[in-house]
């Protein structure tokens, strides 16, 4: 399990910053659709977001080198001006180790479709909480603040709180940005709601259903696999009040993206009632991946 120790001045120093970064950062940058620049700067970027992520610290906390946070980023550049400015996408995947097994297990995997923002080969990416510097640096620290909010969730009921906050501000500082991605009128699948509906109220049951899918669920699935199955089926069952008051949530369309493979293969072998009772509610809230449910039932 991930044992997170509150740092010291102690530790810090013996340690000299070594068990502080909470991330291991996998970064790749891509440019299908542009042939005429040099390879150097794809690599220079990439070079910059890993640096960014595994060299710095993001919380009060330190995580030795085996509770680091496993994240995974594409960017793929599809325009770019010769010089500084990109424009693109930019997926994250962030999957959870699973106790007593060498399982990672997916919690989320989303595409943010609003990537733009200014950069010079061979220079560091800056980054504070606390002020909004440039976008490069704002989406970077936003997403380090929602997956650490995510993991925290995972292993301690609403445990992401502080994390969602800093998010949150991350967001509320970029709000007289000129790239897109941040504000509300923009539309419903953006940062700015991906983070405000992840601290509203009705939103907690899907939280809750972090913890409980992942500790009483899959963490507990080497010990008893029938228990343990039942209860990631309850942490689902709970979510249909969130679906209720939020239809089509792009908060739930990111957690179902993610583990709508995980649920087909895990109940794939149960008996047809377990399945039929998961199936009726995961039609409901997760129309998207009804076909792969559907192909659920017939194993």
């Amino acid at each position: 399990m991930r044992k997170i120790v509150l740092s010291t001045l102690l530790t810090g120093l013996l340690a000299g910053g070594v068990l502080a970064q909470e991330f291991n950062c996998q970064v790749q940058v891509q440019a299908p659709q542009i042939s005429n620049a040099d390879p150097r700067i794809w690599k220079s970027l990439e070079l910059a977001i890993v640096e960014f992520y595994n060299t710095r610290r993001f919380t009060n906390y330190n995580y030795a080198p085996q509770e680091r946070i496993d994240i995974n980023l594409l960017l793929t550049v599809n325009d770019f001006n010769g010089t500084d400015y990109f424009r693109g996408t930019l997926q994250v995947i962030y999957a959870r180790p699973i106790f007593n097994t060498d399982y990672n297990s997916p919690v989320i995997d989303l595409v943010d479709n609003f990537v733009e923002f200014r950069f010079l080969e061979n220079t560091q990416i800056e980054f504070t909480p606390d002020r909004f510097q440039n976008n490069l640096s704002s989406l970077l620290g936003f997403y380090a603040y929602f997956v650490l909010g995510l993991d925290s969730d995972s292993f301690s009921p609403l445990g992401g709180s502080e994390f969602y906050n800093l998010a949150q501000q991350v967001v509320n500082n970029a709000q007289n940005a000129q790239e897109s991605g941040w504000k509300a009128f923009e539309e419903q699948r953006n940062r700015y709601w991906l983070i405000d509906n992840q601290l509203q109220a009705v939103f907690r049951p899907l939280r809750q259903c972090l913890y409980d899918y992942h500790r009483s669920g899959l963490d507990a699935m080497t010990e008893d696999a029938t228990a343990a199955k039942r209860a990631i089926a309850a942490s689902i069952e709970k979510l249909k009040t969130v679906h209720q008051a939020k239809p089509v949530s792009y908060n739930m369309q990111v957690f179902f993206n993610a583990k709508y493979n995980e649920l087909v293969e895990l109940y794939k072998p149960e008996p047809p009632q377990e399945k039929t009772r998961l199936f009726n509610t995961l039609q409901i809230i997760d129309p998207g991946h009804i076909s792969q449910y559907q192909n659920m039932m017939r194993n």
